[in-house]
């Protein structure tokens, strides 16, 4: 999409951030004039154009209720304003220009690539030449990535496809890549993805991705991503019903996120070492589609017992969270659109996150809130361990149905499998928006991406 932020522009028109708050104090003569015409008190979500005596905008009043230096203001006004260049006239005491300039990106953002229309303009932000300018750039293209990624059908967005993206990014980063695809995936011991994939046709045979960065430079500390990769889930043989399996073409939104990320830590240079892994599979149906009550064999050594079908994103996770171990990482983050609970508990737009380690849970949380990017921690709950202990296996992938706290329990199965060296953090993301207003379409999402860089930045350095 094009660039909505830019250095400088001949011509651009000012834009004034208007609060609720004191807003019968305010002086300016432009907006005295005009805004009792118009109703306008600042109220969120509100535009007052100023014109010259043209009839040309010279000017433009865009109400932020009661929350002037909240940045995600940007998202709105971005989506909303006619095409055209703007800068800010004055900056609210407290406003982050550069989560401002990020909020901007994100509103501006279209997925147009099956509509048959042409290219409009867009509203532009004249952000200058700062230092910050191109970290806010690396940062809004990971989150607009995952969004692509997410919104693209899975006829588009197979197994292959994430390999394809995950091969661009590795060679642009000067990064090694290795694929391991098909019955490979038995030779090579990632028995739980090529179980779970094998139902799909050859074409979008399953495939466990790796992508390695700086690993000769031992001395760095080592982060390992993980990302669920299911392209497309129809729940298997425990199939599911038309409408959950409508946007099930988000399902590989934790291999986004984990690619987004990864693309950023890369070409931000921090002071890591860096393994991507992406379990990438279809969860298709056909004769040789994986069974309730089969027992699977994974790269840990762990048995399976498969209770549901539709459980298989932790199934192809618990292979991909071993070999991450293999390289014993001092900090391990996975991403996984992994249960429909986490939605129960918090909502599409509150993700949970779970770790034991206490120093890392709160640097989350502060990164949360620091960079307007909401997550909650949910508690890895030792009572509900039995939960995903199996009769004639080592574990089950489908908690008894006493424990109830379904996203509890999956991060439990998923601890059973993570490194054990370093620290481990699980976030169940949906990945989605699905209300859609003015800057947040209804599509793919980024969540947790942007606080986790932070956190990894600030713990790692730069």
């Amino acid at each position: 999409m094009p660039d909505v932020l830019i250095a400088s522009a001949e011509v651009s028109t000012p834009l004034t951030l208007v609060s609720e708050v004191g807003f019968d104090d305010l002086t300016d003569p432009a907006l005295k004039r005009l805004a009792p015409g118009q109703d306008f008190k600042g109220q969120s979500g509100r535009i007052l154009f100023e014109t010259d005596p043209d009839g040309k905008v010279c000017r433009v009043f865009a109400g932020v209720g009661k929350t002037p230096a909240d940045p995600l203001n940007a998202r709105w006004l971005a989506a909303r304003l006619p095409a055209g260049d703007y800068q800010l006239a004055e900056v609210p005491d407290g406003l982050d220009t550069g989560l401002f300039a990020h909020g901007w990106v994100e509103g501006a953002y279209l997925f147009d690539r099956y509509k048959a229309r042409p290219e409009r303009g867009r509203a532009r932000l004249v952000v200058g030449n700062g230092d910050g300018i191109e970290a806010v750039r690396g940062v809004a293209a990971a989150c607009l990535l995952v969004r692509e990624m997410v919104d693209t059908p899975a006829q588009d967005m197979g197994p292959l496809q994430l390999e394809t993206i995950a091969r661009e990014i590795a060679e642009s980063s000067g990064a090694a890549l290795t694929v391991t695809t098909g019955d490979a995936l038995i030779e090579e011991n990632y028995p739980a993805i090529h179980a779970v994939g094998r139902a799909a046709e050859p074409g979008r045979a399953p495939r466990l991705i790796e992508i390695g960065w700086n690993l000769d430079k031992t001395e760095l500390p080592l982060v390992a991503l993980v990302g669920k990769g299911v392209v497309f889930d129809s729940g298997g043989l425990d199939i599911k019903g038309a409408a959950g399996m409508r946007h099930m073409k988000k399902d590989m939104g934790g291999a986004a996120h984990v690619l987004g990320l990864g693309r950023l830590i890369m070409q931000a240079g921090l002071k890591v070492r860096l393994v991507v892994l992406v379990a990438a599979v279809e969860n298709a149906i056909s004769g040789n589609a994986f069974r309730p009550g089969d027992i699977l064999k994974t790269r840990k050594g762990l048995t399976i017992e498969v209770g549901n079908t539709d459980a298989e994103g932790r199934v192809v996770l618990s292979d991909a969270l071993a070999r991450a171990a293999e390289h014993t990482p001092d900090l391990t983050v996975d991403f996984a659109t992994l249960t429909g609970a986490a939605r129960v508990a918090l909502g599409p737009d509150l993700p949970p996150y779970y770790t034991d380690d206490e120093d890392l849970a709160e640097a989350i949380r502060a990164a949360c809130a620091d960079r307007h990017d909401p997550a909650w921690r949910m508690p890895l709950w030792a009572g509900y361990r039995e939960a995903v202990s199996a009769e004639i296996a080592d574990v089950r992938n489908d908690a008894a149905e006493w424990s109830l706290a379904g996203s509890v329990t999956a991060a439990l199965f998923l601890q059973r499998f993570a490194p054990e060296t370093g620290s481990w953090v699980h976030l169940d993301v949906f990945a989605w928006n699905n209300r859609a207003r003015p800057g947040w379409p209804m599509g793919g999402a980024a969540q947790g991406l942007r606080a986790l860089f932070k956190v990894i930045s600030d713990r790692f350095g730069r």
